[in-house]
């Protein structure tokens, strides 16, 4: 599925079985009004003491309506959330597949991490909609309803002020929705301001310390936090209202039902248990009516979260695959770029025009100054970024004739910070090689420079990886009272993603920087070390300082883009 040929679904769109769990829970929430109210005529009859047999009836369906209420309740969560549970698995696993597409040149200059956390958070959001507003909608369309249906049949005066309380709760519903979307938007923007501040400072905090200017970034961030400050009293507030408007239509409610009752229990065409029951049916239509605030508070909350997904979604890919389905003959392949020039936005040249020729098995790097097109040469020979001009060919054909996925399953890309999963490291390396057994693992984080450390890990290719490292020792028992936990190391974090591509065992490996963050000596060690063991394979190497090119075939400078 593709961002081109997804249908867009209606925000409101019940799925499979909520309707059913919104018809379930408005029995439930008229079994409650029901249940107030029967009471109400239960208490005042009860009262005037008559024969106990006349009370049986109430008596029973005070039970009922007791009994019915969880019931109907506990079971509406069961398929509701069912229902949305699923919806959620079908609907991540569409937006993973449109993800893949725009990775990495539509994805924006966020980490990766933070976007797929928001891309999570934004699917849980829309999804939400089904459990907190569609549910709710319909459970409080559907009891009111029958409270409104109710009353007119048993006495139409009363009908007429609960048909009032239910347009008036509407009225309120609007003015909240109204609301919480600008105290949404603002509070999104106020979000935002301050993740965008907070990385740059902390992104940059060794140089800012380093010529003690933090008090201005430190300014900056106290002014973005005050924005978050505001934003969130003014959706709190907004939610305020309308729950306290919710609260007024109810209390204004049962005010003009006791009015309309007055005088017809005065003049005693009707009597006080009738009363009681018809005066409690506005009051407990508070509790359907209480919904509401919540229900479009969920409901700006998911219309923003589908406007942000739809906006990262639906652009246009940067890699078009060819849908041809012959693969490409050659094992290590000749990689030639004729008069190539690319460009990430379609607005400006960001490569070339370049010319370079790459010979199976050959080892080079690529050099020159800031804004040169380095990292986009290697994002258009990745295939992350289709060429705007020139050629690139794959042995003797162009790149863009053969499959995407063949071209990309030939090559190995590592860039200057590998991502680690929370997860063994044995996990962690066949991502790169499925089917790679314990001795091709080991293999290649012996290749990667790797073996030492490995030695010293109590757990061997068991122990848990992520931001940190645990190795619990060998005892099954003991585990929990010897683990130790210790940061992964830039030399440690560069080495993985070099065995990552090792283990691959692709024909071609590109490195973006794969070094920046380590000292001359450990860089220089690492690249060495891979370049030994990237022998018969194509080497294309990225890098702003000379790491090792005395042992490369060839250092390429790219000269400065032309527009």
């Amino acid at each position: 599925m593709t961002s081109e040929t997804q249908e867009r679904r209606p925000l409101f769109k019940p799925v499979r079985g909520v309707t059913l769990a919104g018809l379930i829970g408005a029995l439930a929430f008229a079994c409650g009004v029901a249940l107030t109210a029967t009471s109400g005529w239960l208490i005042v009859r009860a009262s005037e003491r008559p024969v106990v047999l006349t009370l049986l009836t109430a008596i029973v369906a005070v039970r009922a309506f007791g009994i019915g209420r969880p019931v109907f309740r506990y079971v509406e969560r069961l398929v509701s959330h069912n229902a949305a549970l699923a919806d959620l698995t079908d609907r991540r696993t569409a937006a993973y597949r449109q993800l893949v597409p725009l990775t990495p040149a539509r994805l924006g200059t966020k980490r990766r991490a933070d976007l797929l956390s928001g891309v999570v958070r934004d699917l849980d959001d829309e999804v939400d909609i089904q459990v907190r507003v569609v549910v709710p909608l319909i459970t409080t369309v559907g009891a009111a309803l029958v409270a409104v249906v109710t009353t007119f049949v048993v006495h139409p005066p009363a009908g007429f002020v609960v048909l009032g309380s239910v347009v008036a709760a509407a009225l309120v519903g609007w003015i909240d929705l109204a609301l919480e979307r600008r105290g949404q938007a603002a509070s999104l923007a106020a979000r935002g301001q301050v993740d965008r501040v907070a990385h740059l400072v902390a992104s940059g905090a060794n140089e800012l310390g380093a010529i003690r200017a933090t008090d201005e970034p430190m300014t900056w961030l106290a002014y973005a936090q005050k924005n978050v400050e505001k934003a969130a009293f003014a959706q709190s507030r907004g939610r305020a209202v309308g729950v306290a408007l919710a609260l007024a239509v109810t209390g204004v409610a049962t005010l003009a039902m006791a009015w309309v009752l007055d005088g017809e229990v005065e003049a005693g065409t009707i009597n006080g248990p009738f009363a009681a029951l018809l005066l409690l049916t506005p009051l407990a239509l508070g509790d359907v009516v209480g919904l509401i605030p919540d229900a479009l508070g969920s409901l700006a909350r998911s219309s923003a979260a589908r406007d942000r997904l739809e906006a990262l979604l639906t652009q246009e890919p940067a890699v078009r695959d060819s849908g041809s389905e012959a693969a490409p003959n050659e094992t290590v392949p000749h990689l030639r770029v004729r008069d190539l020039t690319a460009s990430w936005t379609g607005e400006k040249t960001d490569l070339g025009p370049v010319t370079l020729d790459v010979a199976p098995g050959e080892h080079i790097a690529v050099t020159g100054p800031n804004g040169c097109g380095k990292s986009t040469l290697l994002a258009v020979l990745a295939r992350h970024l289709d060429p705007t001009g020139g050629t690139y060919a794959w042995g003797e054909r162009d790149v863009r004739d053969l499959p995407l996925d063949a071209v990309r399953d030939g090559i190995a890309f590592v860039d200057d910070d590998p991502h680690l999963f929370a997860g063994s490291l044995r996990a962690n390396l066949l991502l790169a090689r499925p089917d790679a057994d314990d001795t091709d693992v080991l293999r290649a984080l012996e290749r990667a420079g790797l073996g030492p450390w490995l030695a010293e890990l109590g757990e061997g290719l068991d122990t848990h990886l992520g931001e940190y490292l645990v190795s619990a020792g060998r005892s099954g028992a003991e585990s929990v009272a010897t683990a130790t936990e210790r940061s992964i190391s830039g030399g440690e974090r560069a080495r993985l993603g070099i065995a990552r591509a090792l283990l691959s065992e692709r024909p071609v490996i590109l490195l973006d920087e794969p070094v920046a963050h380590l000292d001359g000596p450990t860089a220089d060690a690492v690249v060495r070390d891979l370049l030994t063991a990237s022998a018969g394979r194509t080497v294309v190497m990225v890098s702003h300082h000379p790491i090792a090119f005395d042992a490369l075939d060839r250092v390429i400078d790219l000269p400065a883009v032309t527009s």
